[in-house]
């Protein structure tokens, strides 16, 4: 599939400084590094000032098992400099025989990975390791799992919190011991053993996450939490009724506890017609808003900082075979507008248009989220 003109060529001489050097264009508009797009002064500020936390994003969508044995280029890191973000959740779903070996592959993989480029990346495990990320210019890599098969046991919870994942969710689109997933055609709830894993979770510290369960199975992780969870990477089903989208009583119920929702950029989530564009991922940031107040939604694109649509021709048809009908793609999979590595500039200038404050943007961009795992994390 042909690369989209621009998206990644324009940050080749970006290099490392590209935040740091902002040629004026007129009237407080500046253009970020080699890019034509211009953002203004409070956008940047903004974006430099705020904790900026992907909860769900991958380094590198990429199919190939040994992707993360490639050096990184010098035009990736600079994607990564460039792109403001603080933190991003680095999960992928697995599940079936096999997952606990798949797990653990994944944790050491992707943490050798941060290791050998700990010029871009830096791992975490406290918040006080994102706000050091934050300090040094670096991402802090954020280890988690779209499942929990790989809890064969309920003491399997601690034991892989203690090699560094920090996020779970309870089951991936499938039904698995714990409960259900999203696209299944019954959902009977949180299994007894469910319970005791999410048990075992809040006693380890680990944040739990359900933006893949069923409607069951979330309102009862939900309930059954005594601490807040998360809805890492869901939309609203009210703007759009998609099976991995939440109901409005699933978000009230989340907020109700503390906890806290990120919307995703995945096109056929935010909308099922076109256009898609940032202001209709907004849209969802702000019923969000509306309904439970400002405090408890945030973002997870379920991306990688370019999106989807990049993706050679074979992995794109590989990943849209893997999920049933209901997932209901389209052309493109990624949004209009927010789809390269400074989408958070862009999200934040239309959080300006609409008049949000300082302080809110900063709470959607990132603050919630930390808040949130400052109060699960151990």
């Amino acid at each position: 599939m042909d690369r989209k003109p621009g998206r990644r060529d324009v940050l080749k001489a970006a290099g490392a400084g590209a935040l740091m050097a902002f040629p004026m264009i007129n009237r407080g508009y500046y253009s970020l590094g080699a890019t034509q797009t211009t953002y203004s002064a409070r956008a940047i500020a903004l974006v430099e000032r705020a904790m900026v936390l992907d909860m769900l994003a991958i380094p590198k969508i990429d199919f190939r098992p040994d992707v993360y044995a490639d050096p990184m280029t010098e035009e990736q890191k600079a994607e990564f400099r460039a792109s403001g973000v603080t933190g991003i959740h680095n999960a992928v779903g697995i599940g079936g025989p096999g997952s606990k070996e798949q797990a653990l592959e994944f944790l050491a993989a992707w943490q050798g990975y941060a290791g050998r480029n700990s010029d871009v990346f830096s791992l975490v495990g406290l918040v006080s390791d994102l706000e050091r990320a934050k300090a040094e210019g670096k991402v802090g890599m954020i280890m988690g799992l779209q499942n929990a098969d790989q809890f064969e046991r309920v003491e399997d919870v601690a034991y892989f919190y203690q090699l560094g994942l920090r996020c779970a969710q309870l089951t991936y689109n499938s039904m698995n011991r714990i409960g259900t997933g999203s696209t299944e055609r019954v959902d009977a709830g949180i299994s007894d053993f469910g319970v005791a894993i999410i048990n075992a979770m809040n006693e380890a510290g680990m944040l739990i996450d359900v933006s893949h369960s069923g409607d069951r199975t979330t309102l009862d992780a939900v309930e059954l939490s005594p601490r807040p969870i998360a809805y890492t990477h869901s939309n609203c089903r009210a703007l759009n009724a998609h099976p991995r989208n939440k109901t409005d009583e699933m978000i009230v119920k989340l907020a109700a506890k503390g906890g806290v929702m990120g919307i995703t950029g995945v096109r056929n989530f935010i909308r099922d017609r076109d256009p898609t564009t940032v202001a209709h991922y907004v849209d969802h940031i702000e019923h969000v808003a509306r309904l439970v107040g400002i405090e408890h939604v945030g973002i997870g694109t379920d991306s990688d900082l370019n999106g989807y649509d990049d993706m050679p021709a074979d992995q794109n048809t590989m990943l849209r075979n893997a999920y049933k009908e209901s997932y209901a793609f389209r052309e493109k999979i990624d949004v209009d507008g927010f789809d390269h590595p400074r989408k958070f500039y862009d999200l934040t200038e239309e959080l300006i248009r609409r008049n949000h404050s300082d302080a809110d943007i900063e709470l959607i961009l990132g603050g919630n989220f930390a808040r949130l795992l400052r109060a699960t994390w151990k």
